[in-house]
């Protein structure tokens, strides 16, 4: 049993990691009294149940939260419920409570309510949100703003709401699941980088995908839009909703493609980016390989723009950016063979993108716990770029036969990164090809915890290479 103190507010926060731990210290802070719950039991969890032990925040692993312990959902004792990331929304326990008059919130929500009086950038989209937003916190930390990246990359929410400073712009990369569990949040300028079919595991329908990511834009202020993704370009073209007329487009292909009012657009023409009346910066100043890394490019500059920041500090901070952690990130050069971690790609299209900016024929690792989605270009990209493939995790076997089926010969399952790793240095040296790449096109949490792990396994063990 849960003894609720009926004299303080009680909140439950469920699921640990960096999110609930900063969602239930925020709340401790704030005078309420917190229990945490999660599912899993693993060493790690066992330690941050310790941690927040001794700030008297106790913590129930292996427990699922149920809706029938009316210990749990009698409101006059339990008043809100904050919901890390990784929990389904419509977790039947939830439901009940959203029923029963709980509040229940994610916890990017409960950063909101005590940050929302400092500007947000809001940026979402199912690929290159993570560049773009790391760009764009580096453009805005180079023109002197204290600006942290927080969300679904760098901080939690909720860790950049306890600092005793509070943000001059709040840098906040948002998943379809946070945005879905948040709905008041209103940034002064929202960004969509691309539109895809990911997470119908978890959303089912493309549809309710779609309107979980146009709900952050109709919220938003100013709007910034890749105008070269199919999907958005669309949107623009037939002016639907979520885009407002003043929204600014951008594209890689110059200012003829331009959606939208081209006077509002960004876009690199003659190796510049530009607008039509401002020359702002060589294209090339960007050391991110890929046509994709240009248009995260762009959607950054293009808020920092919106923000009023020189295009000067935009330039310096352009100039020095060294990418981003398991995103096309060069491990090392080993006998002339480049390793490259895109251990992010955690879908089709993410994948396919990468193998297309390295340099090919390539040896390409693949594999993990596989997602909903079309996977056609990918496959064909392998078959024009990749001069074998080496399988690991749980869809090696399908993703095998998939292959097969298309007249692919050169994929073998391997099923760990260990055997991955010193196979790709065998099979490098044989094609004589210039890379080794990770980039699974699949989640990671059939054999690793996220996709940070699984790259961080990978850079050790090319390192360990001798």
């Amino acid at each position: 049993m849960r003894n609720f103190d009926a004299a303080m507010p009680n909140a439950y926060v469920i699921g640990l990691g960096k999110s609930g731990i900063a969602a239930a210290r925020l709340l401790k802070r704030e005078g309420w009294q917190v229990t945490v719950s999660d599912s899993g039991s693993s060493d790690s969890l066992r330690q941050q149940q310790q941690q927040l032990a001794a700030n008297n925040i106790p913590v129930h692993l292996k427990e699922v939260f149920d809706p029938h312990r009316a210990e749990l959902l009698q409101a006059e004792s339990l008043q809100r419920i904050v919901v890390s990331p990784g929990v389904p929304w419509d977790l039947p326990g939830l439901v009940r409570a959203r029923d029963l008059g709980i509040e229940t919130i994610g916890e990017a929500e409960l950063a909101w309510q005590h940050l929302k009086d400092c500007p947000w950038v809001g940026i979402t989209g199912t690929n290159g949100k993570t560049t773009t937003t790391a760009l764009i916190a580096a453009i805005f930390q180079a023109a002197g703003l204290h600006a942290p990246a927080f969300g679904n990359i760098g901080y939690a929410a909720c860790e950049v709401a306890l600092e005793a400073k509070k943000p001059d712009w709040a840098i906040a990369e948002l998943s379809s699941y946070q945005i879905e569990s948040s709905p008041s949040i209103v940034p002064r300028i929202g960004v969509w980088t691309t539109f895809t079919p990911d997470h119908l595991s978890r959303h089912k329908t493309l549809e309710r995908y779609c309107e979980i990511k146009s709900h952050l834009l109709k919220q938003s202020r100013q709007q910034v839009f890749n105008g070269d993704d199919p999907f958005l370009q669309n949107l623009g073209n037939q002016q639907l909703a979520p885009v407002h007329p003043d929204a600014c487009w951008t594209s890689v292909n110059g200012k003829t493609t331009l959606v939208g009012n081209p006077s509002q657009g960004l876009y690199i023409e003659d190796a510049w980016v530009r607008t039509p009346t401002e020359l702002i910066m060589p294209a090339n100043l960007l050391r991110m390989p890929g046509a994709h890394n240009q248009q995260n490019l762009l959607m950054a500059i293009a808020t920092a723009k919106l923000a009023g920041i020189d295009k000067n500090a935009i330039a310096h901070a352009i100039a020095t950016f060294p990418g981003v952690p398991h995103r096309l990130e060069h491990i090392r050069t080993w006998q002339g063979i480049d390793f490259i971690n895109d251990s992010k790609a955690t879908n089709y299209d993410a994948a396919e993108v990468g193998l297309s900016a390295v340099k090919h024929p390539a040896i390409l690792i693949a594999g993990g716990e596989a997602k909903e989605g079309d996977d056609n270009a990918w496959i064909a990209t392998i078959q024009a770029n990749a001069a074998a493939v080496l399988l690991i995790g749980n869809a090696a076997p399908a993703f095998a036969q998939r292959l097969q089926q298309v007249g692919y010969a050169n994929a073998e399952i391997v099923k760990t990164m260990e055997r991955a790793v010193t196979r790709s240095t065998e099979l490098a040296k044989q094609y004589q090809v210039p890379v080794v790449l990770l980039s699974p096109a699949c989640a990671s949490f059939d054999q690793y915890q996220n996709f940070e792990q699984r790259g961080d396994h990978f850079r050790e063990l090319c390192q360990e290479l001798q």
